[in-house]
């Protein structure tokens, strides 16, 4: 078992450096991290467009429900156009959660099951989940990362991994007639963060949340108006309960 505690004192100085290092601005047209500093990011291909997802296990990616019919994964990607060393995974078997509900956007959750174990290198490591994950208090700092694109609307991804400092807004103000309008609702499986200036945008699906530098979420939903203020980006809490779930699917497969 790779060194969780030493990986996790590396992510959390990665995440405060990419904090710092954000001043406020988006993924959209946002922050480049550096090169190959978050080694545990997969970029997914599948029939549908691109997603992305976190390598959590030699084997093992973690990823949105909604990220339909992935075939690829392609991990030490940092430059999609030029990086040629990356390793190419097939997808052997997707773990939807058992409980995704597309209309209602609950359980936007996935186990993507390679078809052979990744090699780690100095650009490819996977991130070991934690036993549990606390939930974000209103107007926490957490950052977010992907290839999605730049600006509302655009037809293609960014080239190269980028990251932003994102906003936790309080479920209950997220559920007003300012935001969401309890359509869909965002429930306690869910984790409201952005603001008009940092935001996921398409593409970023599937993606990471960090918080205090722990996985927290993983990027599930927002409007095609990236950036809006009224609809900042929704992710996938990784509750207890869904912990349990992704560790009962590895196990038992």
């Amino acid at each position: 078992m790779y060194c969780l505690g030493c990986f996790c004192v590396f992510i959390s100085c990665v995440v405060l450096l990419i904090v710092q290092s954000s001043d406020g601005s988006e993924i959209i047209g946002g922050n480049e991290v550096q090169p190959h500093s978050l080694p545990f990011m997969a970029l997914l291909e599948g029939n549908k467009g691109n997603c992305g997802g976190i390598l959590i296990d030699q084997a093992w990616v973690l990823t949105a429900a909604h990220c339909d019919k992935i075939k690829n994964v392609l991990l030490g990607v940092h430059s999609i156009s030029r990086d040629k060393k990356k390793q190419i995974q097939k997808v052997k078997k997707s773990f939807p959660h058992p409980c995704f509900d597309a209309k209602d956007k609950v359980n936007d959750l996935m186990l993507l099951k390679l078809n052979k174990n990744v090699k780690k290198t100095e650009t490819v490591n996977w991130l070991k989940l934690v036993n549990a994950v606390k939930d974000p208090a209103d107007r926490s700092i957490c950052v977010v990362a992907g290839w999605g694109a730049t600006k509302s609307n655009a037809k293609q991804m960014s080239d190269v991994l980028r990251s932003v400092n994102v906003t936790v807004i309080d479920r209950v103000k997220c559920n007003s007639r300012a935001y969401y309008n309890l359509k869909p609702v965002i429930t306690s499986s869910m984790i409201c963060a952005g603001s008009e200036t940092a935001d996921t945008c398409q593409g970023d699906s599937g993606g990471p949340l960090f918080c205090n530098g722990v996985l927290t979420g993983i990027t599930s939903f927002g409007p095609k108006e990236c950036g809006n203020k009224a609809h900042p980006g929704v992710y996938a809490f990784l509750s207890d309960k869904q912990l349990q779930w992704i560790k009962k699917t590895m196990t038992q497969n």
